[in-house]
């Protein structure tokens, strides 16, 4: 009996079943450079930022499963559990740009302006901002 392998299976995959999301080929390699290239973005971030230190982080263990998946893409879907590889590949390219964002709008420096009195109360607890 004749049984697809999953890079068969990927081969011959021509639709995600999702609309606009359009079946990759080699998606483990794209999505293994795609978090190669967040890590080195995040790099330009100061060590200090929170935005890096947690992107870091989760994409440095998303990219420990994808190479720890060897190949089988499968494994990698199940590992990450953010639906078709394609949606995890998605999700990465979408984070890179996100990047450069955050360097450009350099969020971890104070705030220019004094927040309103009031402005981070939410549910009648006051959060603090601290201006280091």
């Amino acid at each position: 009996m004749f049984r697809l392998t999953r890079p068969v299976f990927q081969a011959l995959k021509t639709s995600t079943g999702i609309t606009g999301l359009k079946v990759h080929q080699s998606p483990l390699s794209e999505l293994a450079n795609t978090y190669q290239s967040t890590l080195s973005a995040l790099s330009a971030l100061p060590s200090s930022s929170v935005y890096r230190q947690g992107t870091e982080a989760l994409t440095q263990r998303k990219l420990n499963i994808v190479q720890k998946a060897q190949g089988d893409i499968s494994e990698a879907e199940k590992e990450l559990d953010e639906g078709h590889i394609e949606e995890s590949l998605e999700i990465a390219q979408d984070e890179l740009q996100l990047v450069s964002k955050m360097a450009e709008w350099k969020a971890w420096e104070p705030l220019e302006e004094k927040p309103e009195p009031g402005q981070w109360e939410y549910a009648g607890k006051t959060a603090t901002v601290s201006s280091s």
